[in-house]
């Protein structure tokens, strides 16, 4: 099977328009890890994405008639990009149905390419149903994102640069996967040509379609998709790249948050360039397994996919960096409230720094206090605190891996309600959009009095809200049926620790 592709990669006409990108060496983290890693710089593409090869090859292979009716494609972005670049390149008019979620500066960059944009719905899947009705309505060429066999040739072009530029051995090769487009041009060209060389999809965990189609065995659609990397929102593989996919790839890596963050950092530190999310995400694939499996002295390559990320959302970056690398602890510890308590403490830590220390008073027998503590990666040293402390005779929760504590409880420590009667705690998540915060506490304020509310622009796509409120009992049904109505994700936390440690 992956024989079907080698012609077309090989045939591949895209180079009048894309650049062959670089496949830098990464000294920092190749000597951390002790694998020489190499990062394949797709970031440096004209567009800043390596999509422009598949919107470019498929254009090249439309008819005159179809390149005189113009296209029309759904994206959170990058194709959207390259899409635009490709057809202005041959003069073809574009028109691109983007996410109202996308980062403005992929929006920005799609217009000034002379594309028409028009925004719909929150995800790419409910983008890409209105990009298939606009073509009913006009007759316009779809150019899918990655679906398509003369897309997924044009992304295979990345490997065949790869091997042509590193012909000494290879072990392994992790590819950021989404709908699958550039991992299955790219598998199909290595297993041909380099049979054996292992090959990953990474996926961001909480949009891992292709994870949970190989677990299926079939294509499923993932009922939520996490969009902090954007790039790779997808709810459901592609047909023609699961097909291609299925028996080539070597194994599925799924990264979290933290972990792409920590990459974004790696790559910048090696490089001097800013990944964005998505772009970042095969070398948090990378990092992970090389750790998961004690690899050593291996040779291991990375896809720096793209570099389209809004300035502003590299503050919530920096923030979680250091949890993705693993070198920060963040726990919630209990004191006795007497004076010397904060001293005794930090001499039981010794000479470990405090990244963080949150505490107000409470009452005159406990306190609870919110600190992070810097800590090594290596050899367990976050357990080692956890236990220094325990001995101690300190009563110590782990919130290292508690999203509620890292997103809102870290900046509102000491907030105990006072004769706050039958509060519930609900945590939230809607689009940020213009008015989106107005939208949400118009649809939920009046018949519930609001204890407490917690709102942090992250510079992401989705907002995320933290809302006390006081509500019987008998009354917690038709609260629920209301939020149901909202049409948000949202999730109960009033038995969260965090939230009885600090607020309750």
């Amino acid at each position: 099977m992956p024989q079907d592709y080698l012609k077309r990669i090989l045939d591949a006409r895209i180079y009048d328009l894309a650049v062959e990108t670089p496949l830098d060496p990464m000294p920092l983290i190749s000597s951390r890890i002790e694998n020489q890693v190499l990062l394949k710089r797709e970031d440096l593409q004209p567009v800043f994405s390596f999509k422009v090869r598949g919107a470019y090859n498929k254009l090249i292979h439309l008819s005159d008639e179809q390149k005189a009716i113009g296209v029309i494609a759904a994206s959170a972005g990058n194709h959207a990009q390259g899409l635009a670049l490709a057809a202005k390149h041959l003069n073809i008019k574009a028109t691109i149905v983007m996410p109202q979620t996308t980062p403005a500066i992929k929006v920005d960059a799609v217009r000034r390419r002379g594309a028409e944009v028009v925004l719909m719905g929150d995800a790419f899947d409910e983008a890409s149903a209105h990009a298939r009705k606009l073509v009913i309505e006009t007759g316009m060429v779809y150019i899918p994102p990655f679906d398509d066999p003369d897309v997924i040739a044009g992304q295979g072009t990345v490997a065949m640069e790869l091997l042509r530029q590193h012909p000494a051995d290879i072990d392994a090769v992790f590819i950021p996967v989404g709908g699958g487009g550039l991992c299955a041009g790219m598998v199909a060209y290595i297993k041909t040509v380099r049979p054996e060389i292992k090959v990953f999809a990474v996926e961001a965990e909480d949009s891992a379609c292709l994870k949970a189609a190989m677990e299926a065995g079939e294509r499923v659609t993932l009922p939520h998709v996490g969009i902090f990397a954007d790039g790779v929102a997808v709810a459901q593989i592609g047909e023609e790249t699961f097909r291609v996919m299925k028996d080539l790839i070597d194994g599925v890596v799924t990264a979290n948050t933290d972990e792409m963050c920590a990459a974004i950092k790696d790559i910048f530190e090696d490089t001097r360039s800013i990944a964005e999310p998505a772009g970042a995400l095969s070398l948090a694939g990378l990092k992970k397994y090389a750790n998961q499996h004690n690899l050593q002295g291996k040779t291991l390559v990375a896809i720096d996919s793209g570099a389209n990320t809004n300035f502003d959302r590299l503050r919530y970056i920096s923030e979680r960096t250091e949890i993705g690398e693993k070198r920060e602890a963040v726990l919630a510890v209990t004191i006795p409230e007497v004076a010397g308590s904060y001293k005794r403490f930090c001499q039981v830590l010794g000479k470990r720094s405090i990244t963080e220390f949150n505490y107000r008073y409470s009452n005159n027998k406990d306190a609870h206090i919110f600190v992070g503590i810097q800590v090594s990666p290596e050899n367990g040293d976050r357990e080692d605190i956890i236990h220094t402390l325990q001995e101690a005779d300190y009563a110590v929760v782990d919130m290292t891996d508690n999203g509620m504590a890292k997103n809102h409880i870290r900046h509102m420590v000491g907030g105990h309600g006072v004769n706050v009667k039958d509060e519930i705690i609900y945590r939230f998540e809607f689009p940020e959009r213009p008015g989106a915060l107005l939208t949400f506490l118009t649809k939920l304020a009046g018949r519930w009095n609001i204890s407490m509310f917690h709102y942090r622009n992250h510079g992401s796509a989705f907002g995320r809200v933290l809302v006390g409120m006081q509500v019987q009992q008998s009354e917690k049904l038709a609260l629920e049926k209301l939020l149901d109505e909202l049409h948000f994700n949202y999730w109960e936390e009033t038995d969260n620790q965090a939230y009885q440690l600090f607020l309750e």
